[in-house]
């Protein structure tokens, strides 16, 4: 990379594993980027569910969940990196009396131009309580890149990027999650080879 190309931000985009990454979690993965600067990237999986379905989660903190279109809902695994601690993917929510700005959970990071991500309990407390974002997505665990590795990973053809899609991560079945975002780039899994060629 030459000195003067400009770093590149892939904060609210989608990672798309590339079909050859033969990797248990990240395989055929689709990652969310939260957030991407010089001294590395954070972003959640969105497409590998666990065994644990949001009631037991829910059951595991104590509280009910009254959201009955939550209840088939998976908690993904986000990622390796802290695995016994929640993260929850949603949709902007605005404190009513505060300026736009204004998230309305504890521990919230706003994702430029995208969504939110809550780390703080009250997020489940308000879905527990039959409010909260409409759409949400639980993970446990995140994943996690240092200064230059994703960059890195990218420079390896490991992954494809493109614009992260809210469809994508809320309205679209799982196992369809991996396609549908390929498809944002006009592909599909077939099309794309294993082998990295060198001319």
């Amino acid at each position: 990379m030459s000195g003067d190309s400009a770093p590149i931000n892939l904060t609210n985009h989608f990672l798309i594993a590339m079909p050859g990454l033969e990797d248990a979690l990240f395989g055929k993965s689709v990652v969310y980027v939260c957030e991407h600067t010089a001294r590395g990237a954070l972003g959640l999986v969105i497409n590998k569910p666990s065994d644990i379905h949001l009631p037991a989660l829910f059951e595991k903190v104590d509280l009910p969940l009254k959201r009955l279109d939550l209840s088939n809902n998976p908690v993904f695994q986000g990622g390796p990196v802290q695995t016994e601690r929640g993260f929850v993917l949603h949709e902007p929510m605005f404190a009513a009396d505060g300026p736009q700005s204004e998230t309305l959970y504890a521990s919230t990071m706003s994702i430029p131009g995208g969504l939110e991500m809550t780390t703080s309990k009250d997020v489940l407390e308000a879905l527990s309580s039959g409010n909260g974002p409409r759409k949400v997505l639980i993970t446990l665990g995140y994943s996690a890149w240092g200064e230059g590795q994703l960059e890195s990973e990218l420079g390896e053809n490991s992954w494809l990027t493109v614009d992260a899609s809210r469809d994508v991560i809320f309205d679209t079945p799982v196992e369809q999650r991996y396609e549908r975002a390929l498809g944002l780039l006009g592909l599909q899994s077939w099309m794309i080879s294993t082998q990295v060629g060198h001319a």
